[in-house]
């Protein structure tokens, strides 16, 4: 988990819904958007994210992800599965 990784969740989940990547980009501090595209698959492949094909890109938090961010999963639990 990078801090990048913290950053997109937190907006995901200020925001409440699906929104595409330039969104994300568009809405977090010194992320870019090529950082973005690359994070996204793995935080989706941590189950912290949801993506869509159609709409294409659009991608939301899961409980998961709103877990990790209450401090109720470690970074080291997700690096276990």
């Amino acid at each position: 988990m990078t801090k990048s990784d913290d950053a997109i969740l937190e907006i995901l989940d200020e925001c409440g819904i699906a929104i595409p990547p330039r969104a994300i980009a568009f809405n977090v501090e010194n992320v870019s958007r090529p950082t973005i595209d690359r994070r996204l698959p793995k935080l989706e492949d941590a189950g912290l994210v949801e993506r869509y094909e159609d709409p294409q890109g659009y991608t939301r938090i899961t409980n998961r992800g709103r877990a990790y961010l209450a401090g109720e999963l470690d970074a080291s639990d997700l690096e276990d599965e």
